[in-house]
C-alpha cells in the first residue's frame, strides 16, 4: 500500500485546507518544490499533488510551481487540479507526471475518461470527492446527486489506474479517515482504491492497511504529516512494511 504525501497548491504555496474551503487553509511551504524535496529524503515513494486553484477555475493555474517540483524530484507523481480536456492531459504527461487524477470531468464528461484511458493506459486516475456519499466537482463548490459507487461503476471497464476516493468532510479536518465508505467501495470495484480525506494518526493507517484485501492499493495523507502528529519513518513502516526509526 503506497502513501502518497499530499501537495495542495494555493497561489503557488503548498497549503491544507479543512474541508475543501478555500478560505480555510494554512500555508505549511511557501516552496511546494522545496517540500517535495523534503517528502523524497523521508523515503516517500511518490506524491500526489493538487492544483487547488486549477479545481475551483478549470484549467490548470499553477502549472510552472507544478514543473518546479517535477524538475526538483525523480519521484512518480500523480497530479489532479483543472484537468479537463485531453490537450492538459497529454501537456501534463509529457512533462513527466506519470499519471493524471480527473475529477469534474469524470462526472460531466465521462467519455472523455474513456478515450483518455485508451489514449494513456496506466496514466489515468479518477478522483471521486464525495460529500454525504454524494459527488462534488468544481473544487468542491458543487454537490451533485450522483453517489460516488455509482459514478466509479462507470469506468470498471475502461483501464482507469484507480479512483482515488475523498470523503470530503473528512478533508483536513483531523478526523480520522472514513474507512467504512473506503472498504464498502473498494470491494464493489475491481478498480483499485486509493484513500484520502482525514488521517489524523498511525492508527488510521493501521486499520485501512487491515483493509487491503479489499482492494485498496493507496492512501494519501497531508495535514498530519505537515503538523507532526505522524512521523513518516512509521507511517512507511505500517504502509510499507519498512523498519521504522524516528
Amino acid at each position: 500500500m503506497i502513501l502518497y504525501p499530499a501537495i495542495d497548491i494555493k497561489d503557488g504555496q503548498c497549503v491544507r485546507l479543512v474541508r475543501g474551503e478555500m478560505s480555510d487553509v494554512t500555508v505549511f511551504n511557501a516552496d511546494p518544490a522545496e517540500q517535495a524535496t523534503v517528502f523524497q529524503s523521508q523515503g516517500f515513494r511518490a506524491l500526489h499533488i493538487v492544483d487547488l486553484n486549477g479545481a475551483a477555475s478549470g484549467r490548470p493555474l499553477n502549472a510552472p510551481t507544478v514543473e518546479r517540483i517535477l524538475q526538483a524530484t525523480d519521484l512518480p507523481v500523480q497530479l489532479g487540479g483543472g484537468v479537463r480536456s485531453m490537450e492538459i492531459i497529454e501537456q501534463w504527461l509529457s512533462k513527466g507526471v506519470q499519471r493524471v487524477v480527473l475529477g469534474t470531468v469524470a462526472l460531466t464528461k465521462p467519455e472523455l475518461v474513456k478515450e483518455a484511458c485508451k489514449a494513456f493506459p496506466g496514466q489515468i486516475a479518477v478522483g471521486i470527492d464525495a460529500r454525504e456519499g454524494l459527488v462534488a466537482v468544481e473544487g468542491w463548490a458543487r454537490t451533485s446527486r450522483t453517489k460516488a459507487l455509482n459514478l466509479a461503476l462507470k469506468f470498471e471497464d475502461c483501464g482507469v489506474a484507480a479512483i482515488i476516493y475523498t470523503d470530503i468532510n473528512r478533508d483536513g479536518a483531523m478526523g480520522g479517515l472514513n474507512i467504512e465508505a473506503t472498504v464498502d467501495l473498494a470491494f464493489a470495484l475491481t478498480t483499485p482504491v486509493i484513500a484520502s480525506g482525514g488521517v489524523a494518526s498511525l492508527d488510521d493507517l493501521r486499520a485501512l492497511k487491515v483493509e487491503e484485501a479489499a482492494g485498496i492499493t493507496g492512501v494519501i495523507c497531508g495535514r498530519a504529516l505537515y503538523d507532526g502528529r505522524i512521523c513518516p519513518k512509521e507511517a512507511l513502516a505500517i504502509t510499507d512494511e519498512a523498519p521504522a526509526a524516528c
